[in-house]
């Protein structure tokens, strides 16, 4: 088995953990209580638990790191160049609906760097994770991004009306961290988005340039919302002059 770190190990350990709250709650989603915080963006009860307990785990090990999250926004600890950064269910609006296609993503940012990164797909018992200068894997396998340069022959994925004046083969799957791990696998072979969270995207970014990718117009320096374009760098500027 590939040698990790101890701290991708905690957040392999806390995802495997809180999975049995997300698989219950997934089997009896009819009966979840649903409130609306905005048009499209839904949260579950399960959404706060799931992040709670991951708060909870993480910190019983790094007391002192704070946390950028979904739910409960930005926790400073005494640590502020270390951050947690959680979406605890990346694709709500697939779970709400039943729709076995969504991750809990988690990173480890260092000042204005991710370097630990992980997407955990609970209902497949995927797992994806990379470490900076260390690789990317799939289920402890070795991942690389695709190989493809022709763009009618790729696949890309976006949840953003970018998509709408192009001729690109698209994919809507309403879960952006599992869509970047993809580009990571070499499934896709690139995603692309404007103003999205960064705990939708934080974990997927280091997957796709560890596994070779690049991704590029993604600015960690204090914005809120953000805009990302992400290829397995063969087919990156022929993906670029179709969308913008």
């Amino acid at each position: 088995m590939k040698i990790i770190s101890a701290n991708l190990n905690l957040m392999i350990k806390a995802c495997e953990k809180v999975s049995k709250i997300i698989i219950r709650d997934f089997n009896e989603v009819e009966n979840l209580q649903v409130s609306k915080k905005g048009p499209r963006d839904f949260v579950t009860k399960t959404d706060k638990n799931v992040e709670n307990f991951l708060i909870e785990e993480l910190s019983k090990n790094k007391k002192n790191y704070s946390f950028i999250t979904e739910e409960n926004g930005t926790i400073n600890n005494s640590n502020k160049d270390i951050f947690w950064v959680i979406d605890p269910i990346d694709g709500t609006n697939n779970f709400i609906h039943g729709i076995p296609h969504f991750a809990i993503s988690i990173a480890l940012k260092i000042k204005e760097e991710i370097v630990i990164a992980l997407v955990f797909d609970p209902i497949k018992d995927d797992i994806f994770y990379a470490e900076k200068n260390n690789g990317s894997f799939f289920n402890n396998h070795r991942i690389r991004v695709s190989k493809k340069n022709d763009l009618d022959d790729c696949l890309f994925a976006t949840n953003h009306d970018l998509a709408r004046n192009t001729h690109l083969n698209i994919r809507h799957t309403g879960c952006a961290a599992l869509d970047l791990a993809y580009v990571g696998a070499g499934k896709f072979d690139g995603y692309f988005h404007n103003k999205i969270n960064l705990w939708d995207i934080a974990a997927g970014t280091l997957i796709i340039q560890e596994a070779g990718g690049i991704v590029d117009k993604f600015d960690l320096s204090g914005k809120t919302k953000l805009d990302i374009r992400a290829s397995n760098g063969v087919i990156h500027n022929k993906m670029l002059l179709n969308i913008e």
